[in-house]
């Protein structure tokens, strides 16, 4: 018989897992497959790892995977991806923001509608402040502008894929990592379902601004070097503005013998120049930085324990 595996990244979801493990065994019990869930443990602070414990030991559907410390979201699906065993692969979030219930759907665009992947967008972002939910558009549009792969604005990690398609996405070894984009990268015959947004069953989300913010970032720069493109525009506009504005003072000061005036102005273009310049050189540095964090060669991710 064939197997789902369903990769579930955890951070301090010590009450959620067991909800979230109770409701997807009640759906995938009724699906022709036999099931593996693999929680795995992102370095959480409460007592989410005993609950693993306690979960494995009851259902014998369950494993879970102890990373060492807090790896991120992405090391912590790779983890949960590279574990995998089974024919499909689902990854969820263990908040129940992604419902099981779509799993039979999903099954059956990849077995009976010929799909290699399904996945799961949100119709709208009910529940997220209005500040998050202009900037998500505002990713996905500009992402969308400069890259030369395809995300869809609304979008979410969850998705069934088939082994061929895992095994693809793990052949990309990088070590900074952005899901969304590997998946549209890889290509493969995707089906989307659209579901309206849902509220974490417990807990509070981990996603800050300000890491959702580093996370757009990461995602820019790992599949898009346009930006490097745009700051030598800047670069070289500028350059053209500096020659004419030169050409037009000696022209003027050899015609009409006007002296060069106007300090206030001249400050503000010296900033709005280091300002480009300081831009730019960030830029150029966080493309160094990710290929200098590639060069070292470290481990994605440390496992402390696994069952």
């Amino acid at each position: 018989m064939e197997q789902i595996s369903i990769v579930v990244p955890c951070f301090n979801e010590q009450e959620s897992a067991p909800i979230f493990c109770a409701e997807v065994l009640s759906v995938t019990t009724k699906l022709p497959v036999t099931t593996e869930i693999i929680f795995v443990d992102d370095g959480s602070s409460d007592n989410t790892l005993q609950v693993l414990r306690e979960l494995a030991e009851k259902h014998s559907e369950v494993g879970y995977i102890a990373l060492s410390r807090n790896f991120g979201k992405e090391s912590a699906m790779l983890a949960g991806l590279e574990a995998a065993t089974g024919d499909y692969i689902v990854i969820m979030d263990a908040d129940l923001q992604h419902p099981p219930s779509l799993l039979p759907e999903m099954y059956n665009g990849i077995v009976n509608e010929g799909f290699d992947c399904v996945a799961a967008k949100r119709t709208n972002r009910k529940g997220e402040s209005p500040i998050r939910s202009f900037f998500a558009r505002r990713f996905y549009r500009m992402v969308n502008k400069i890259s030369d792969v395809e995300m869809v604005d609304g979008a979410t990690d969850y998705r069934l894929m088939t082994r061929q398609m895992v095994d693809a996405v793990l052949s990309l070894k990088e070590y900074n990592r952005f899901s969304k984009g590997m998946f549209s990268w890889v290509g493969f015959s995707t089906k989307w379902l659209e579901y309206e947004n849902v509220s974490r069953v417990a807990g509070e989300t981990k996603w800050s601004f300000g890491g959702l913010f580093r996370y757009s970032v990461d995602g820019i720069v790992s599949f898009s070097v346009k930006p490097l493109a745009i700051s030598s525009f800047f670069g070289f506009l500028l350059c053209f503005f500096a020659f004419v504005g030169a050409i037009f003072i000696i022209v003027r000061w050899l015609m009409f013998g006007d002296p060069v005036q106007g300090w206030a102005s001249t400050i503000c273009i010296i900033l709005f120049v280091g300002g480009i310049q300081l831009f730019s050189t960030g830029i150029l540095g966080q493309y160094l930085a990710k290929s200098y964090l590639e060069t070292k060669r470290r481990p994605i991710y440390v496992i402390k324990e696994k069952r």
